[in-house]
């Protein structure tokens, strides 16, 4: 307690409101820990980094372990598929390329896999998936329809979320929201509530459009802590989503 009592009356303190704040607004947690670190002062600080910015530190040394442990799996594949070209070292290096956002190396890879005789379900949707996130729908759809048609519950409904997204994009609104709503009676996924609200609201359909962004939020409260860390980029995005639709 007095170590605490001390910093109060140090710069210390000072330092340690300033990373607390740079971490609150890095990492946008629930807002009340503003006000934790502002009226606690270095208090407050110190409570937050503790309970918030330390699991992120633990979170961020494993990642980078792991990441460290990937792209020398990744030099690895690269040498053995110039020897090898069997189609489950293709996937499983599309699957280390995307864990790496490397989007197009992955795509290639899936493409490789599926060339050679791929007959699985998994390079079909992964190199879907990565179309569509680098932006490419169109190509997407035949592959995310290949999966879905097989087994709509696929990845947890992602897939039949990214081919409804996939329909958006490509202008195919009717079919994208049939297939948006199939998909939310059982998925939860942020990702695809946000795509249908955008959808919804490209249609000029605001409320409809807000009241399904604002069910990623109410996740929020209920979810642990970890989970919330993880989704906390879809929170930031649904927020930026909800000031610009009104």
């Amino acid at each position: 307690m007095g170590f605490l009592v001390h910093l109060i009356f140090t710069w210390w303190g000072l330092l340690l409101e300033g990373l607390a704040l740079i971490h609150f607004f890095r990492r946008r947690p629930d807002t009340y820990w503003l006000f934790v670190i502002i009226f606690l002062g270095p208090l407050g600080a110190v409570i937050y980094l503790l309970i918030e910015a330390a699991p992120d530190l633990s979170f961020l040394s494993r990642q980078s372990a792991r990441g460290f442990s990937r792209r020398k799996r990744i030099r690895e594949l690269e040498a053995l598929v110039q020897v090898n070209s069997a189609v489950g070292n293709f996937e499983e290096l599309g699957d280390l390329y995307m864990d790496e956002g490397r989007l197009p190396q992955a795509r290639a890879a899936f493409d490789r896999a599926i060339a050679g005789g791929s007959t699985t379900l998994d390079p079909f949707y992964k190199r879907g998936a990565c179309a569509v996130l680098m932006g490419e729908p169109a190509p997407a759809i035949p592959d995310l329809e290949r999966v879905v048609a097989k087994e709509p519950d696929y990845d947890f409904h992602r897939a039949q979320g990214l081919l409804a997204h996939a329909y958006a994009l490509t202008g195919q609104k009717e079919k994208a929201e049939a297939l948006f709503r199939e998909a939310t009676q059982t998925s939860t996924m942020s990702e695809t509530y946000l795509n249908f609200a955008e959808l919804l609201a490209s249609e000029g359909r605001n409320a409809e459009a807000r009241s399904w962004a604002h069910k990623i939020l109410e996740k929020a409260p209920a979810m642990p802590a970890y989970l919330r860390r993880r989704e906390r980029p879809w929170f930031r995005k649904t927020r930026k989503f909800l000031s610009r639709v009104q």
